[in-house]
């Protein structure tokens, strides 16, 4: 079946056979078949549903969302990467120059401390201005951070509480790891208080959420929102609390924590990717001391520690400020907002409060895409986004110009006609 799904040959929400009908079918015993389903089942390739049967998943790990690409044609602006603008990434030259001397003067060897000291001192420092207090864990990436910390917790057919529409990679993730994403509404303030209530009420044993610039509707949690969530987690100690805030260093948002509401077990994740460059695979987390622990032990007995070159670049990049947060939050929001404007100007509803991207609904994604090529931009598809959540497309804004927003704003207007868009965002 695995390799059915891989060669096409079994479409995503393919009905499985029963299995006892398989078992006959095959000659083999009835326990085999359901242990088969159940390995099948942990690696992210079918769901099973009791009585209702069993299927190929909607999009198997095998299946990766970024695979939903839209072919560039020459000349076209491609505002489908979510990538930052290269212009406002520091120079690392410098920070690299630093790095390597320190490592001539001090070599790092087998033994020595898995985190650089000073990346230690600036994160420490950085958590505890947001009253986060705990061990710290040093990783490669905010994605290997969460997949990590749901590892230490979570077991294979558990649900996770997931924003929806939310982090692709995110949603392929869980499924590879034989976990169950359980969608959970949004607005430009995050999460839905009850929304939230529903996910954990249906027995979610994780809650992944972004603080800031949330991909790919730039939500951000506000003051009031944050103690509404913390309200809702108070009641589940058990669950396992990730923050992903990865928008930090590029965002002028304040940070709203929703740690110390109730849940035991909790990490707030900030990596080098968005302020820095995404080549830089360096994020650093703070969590209470089991979870850290078990992040920490993990990695020990994998890759060891993070590469002390890199560890030793983003804490030189963060100790001269390279990057100056409140520019580059600035020059986003500037480029963000310019859109933002030009959409509301011709009545398209559109999000993206912080961060790199704008989220526009649209009543059909792939008409809207094909329109929007054949006037020169390509978009990101919803579908790479969504689970449950009406159709949207999501613009890349970290690039745009003034001039280029005005004339994509037009070009949406005439694709969308007079409806002015699709389904509001919830």
């Amino acid at each position: 079946m695995e390799q059915g799904v891989s060669s096409g040959q079994l479409a995503p929400g393919t009905a499985l056979p029963p299995l006892r009908d398989l078992a006959a079918e095959l000659g083999v015993n009835p326990n085999t078949v359901a242990a088969a389903y159940r390995l099948l089942r942990d690696r992210g390739v079918i769901e099973t549903a009791g009585r209702k049967g069993s299927r190929i998943l909607p999009r198997p790990a095998l299946t990766p969302r970024d695979l939903i690409r839209i072919p560039v044609p020459a000349q076209a602006s491609d505002l489908s990467t979510g990538n930052p603008d290269p212009a406002l990434l520091p120079d690392l030259g410098p920070a690299l120059a630093a790095a390597a001397e320190a490592l001539r003067a001090e070599p790092v060897l087998y033994g020595h401390p898995r985190i650089d000291a000073g990346l230690l001192d600036l994160a420490r420092t950085s958590f505890e201005a947001d009253g986060l207090h705990g061990p710290i864990a040093v990783a490669s990436g905010a994605l290997d951070t969460v997949e990590r910390a749901l590892g230490a917790w979570l077991r294979p057919g558990d649900a996770v509480a997931v924003e929806d529409p939310g982090w692709g990679s995110l949603l392929d993730l869980l499924p590879a790891m034989g976990l169950r994403p359980e969608p959970v509404r949004l607005d430009d303030q995050g999460l839905l208080p009850d929304s939230l209530a529903a996910a954990l009420a249906e027995g979610a044993r994780a809650v992944v959420v972004t603080s800031r610039a949330q991909n790919p509707t730039g939500a951000a949690l506000t003051a009031r929102r944050a103690a509404a969530l913390r309200a809702v987690l108070a009641g589940h100690p058990g669950v396992l609390l990730i923050e992903d805030d990865h928008g930090h260093g590029m965002v002028d948002q304040p940070y709203h924590p929703l740690v110390g509401a109730g849940p035991r077990h909790w990490a707030v994740v900030r990596s080098a990717a968005k302020a820095y460059g995404p080549d830089l695979r360096v994020s650093v987390m703070v969590g209470d001391e089991e979870t850290v622990g078990r992040v920490a032990g993990r990695l020990r007995l994998g890759a060891g520690w993070v590469s002390h070159l890199l560890q030793r670049t983003v804490a030189e990049l963060w100790r001269t400020d390279a990057a100056p947060a409140a520019s580059v939050a600035a020059a986003y929001r500037t480029r963000r907002e310019a859109l933002l404007g030009e959409l509301a100007a011709r009545g398209i509803e559109a999000h993206g409060v912080s961060g790199l991207n704008v989220w526009v609904p649209v009543p059909d994604e792939t008409s809207a895409l094909a329109a929007l090529v054949q006037r020169g931009w390509v978009a990101a598809p919803g579908a790479r986004y969504r689970i449950q959540s009406p159709p949207g497309l999501r613009f890349t804004a970290a690039r745009l110009e003034a001039a280029d927003a005005r004339r994509l704003a037009e070009d949406l207007a005439e694709v969308l006609g007079s409806g002015g868009g699709g389904s509001r965002l919830v």
